[in-house]
């Protein structure tokens, strides 16, 4: 069976995804939607895409599809994906997958109401380097984790912020702790579990925007792990970067939009052996994180029947850890998981207050 795919939105991440299917011999990418004609156009007579319509709507009416990929402004996700459920089509979502936690958990009600997937992309857990790390951290390899640091420091200006919905609460629902650290905080979550307890602020900085362009948290896991997260859009030397000090070693990941086997570094505590220093050496064999595997792991899943990966659920929880800073930085007291749940205001709605700390001119 060869499934029948389309996406939504032809930006910059589309040609990702599209690069991701036509690697894959068990999908075809048979549709495109697009408002914009000239963009619509451009995007499929590079992939050589046949079907090309202007709304989702028409898009699902005209194709016989088996999954619609939605890489459209995180808006307008929620209305796309109950509409792409209704018609029977899985669902794979770019993040951030919802503007809140209410429009997450209505769209995955939909999906299991219909018996539908719906996969979310955060690509940062994809890579032979993360899954190895994982089993290490999983097994007590390395000893208890202790500490952790959480960066993601970006260079976003003026060009970038030009379209009309970036910026704005309505149309991007956050700053960059949203539209950005939420990557580097899922990979954290990914390695280190559920989150107990959220204290951060919000700053605007630089940046003539209606939401942060700074933010920073300090995040305590279930574990008892204490991190400290810090997302920005201001940092002329640009980097992602993670830290785990584990009791017997220190596991470190740096670099931009991707990672392989040689972004990361595991560096032993003094007194660990040799022998097992060499246990936790990274995989000889290294896939990169991004989405080619990510998307594969989907078809993979819809091919065969069975349950959506790993790497592709759990999306509520960054979103529940984004949510949960918004809501710290305003309500100015820590947020614990349990009383982010009771928080009406904050499930439904990230809008939050922001510091303004620019100075008068």
């Amino acid at each position: 069976m060869t499934l029948r795919a389309a996406i939504v939105g032809t930006g910059a991440v589309a040609h990702l995804h599209a690069q991701a299917v036509n690697a894959d011999p068990r999908a075809d990418l048979v549709a495109v939607s697009n408002r914009n004609a000239a963009r619509r156009d451009a995007f499929a007579d590079k992939y050589d895409v046949v079907g090309r319509y202007v709304t989702i709507d028409e898009l699902l009416a005209g194709e016989q599809l088996d999954v619609v990929i939605l890489c459209t402004p995180p808006a307008l996700h929620l209305e796309q994906a109950l509409v792409a459920f209704a018609a029977g089509v899985h669902v794979i979502c770019e993040k951030p997958p919802a503007l809140s936690l209410a429009e997450l958990d209505e769209m995955q009600s939909a999906a299991d109401a219909a018996g539908l997937a719906l996969a979310v992309v955060f690509q940062q857990r994809t890579g032979s380097a993360a899954a190895h790390v994982r089993r290490l951290l999983d097994t007590g390899a390395l000893g208890r984790p202790l500490l952790a640091l959480c960066q993601t420091l970006w260079l976003r200006g003026d060009d970038y912020y030009g379209a009309d919905w970036r910026g704005t609460w309505d149309g991007e629902g956050g700053g960059t702790t949203l539209g950005h650290g939420i990557h580097q905080m899922d990979l954290l979550a990914y390695l280190l579990g559920d989150w107990a307890e959220v204290d951060a602020r919000l700053w605007r900085l630089a940046r003539d925007i209606e939401m942060e362009d700074v933010s920073t948290a300090t995040i305590r896991f279930e574990n008892g792990v204490v991190a400290v997260a810090v997302s920005s859009v201001l940092s002329p030397r640009e980097t992602s970067y993670l830290r785990i000090d584990t009791e017997l070693a220190t596991v470190e990941v740096e670099h931009l939009y991707g990672h392989s086997g040689h972004s990361w570094s595991i560096t032993p505590a003094r007194g660990v052996s040799d022998e097992q220093t060499s246990s936790w050496a990274l995989p000889a064999v290294d896939e990169p994180s991004g989405h080619g595997p990510l998307v594969r792991a989907v078809i993979d899943a819809l091919s065969t029947g069975s349950p959506l990966p790993d790497l592709v659920t759990h999306a509520r929880r960054p979103l529940e850890l984004v949510t949960a800073i918004y809501a710290s930085a305003t309500r100015g007291r820590p947020i614990t998981h349990a009383s982010l749940e009771t928080d009406e205001r904050f499930r439904t709605s990230l809008r939050a207050e922001v510091e303004d700390l620019r100075p008068t001119r």
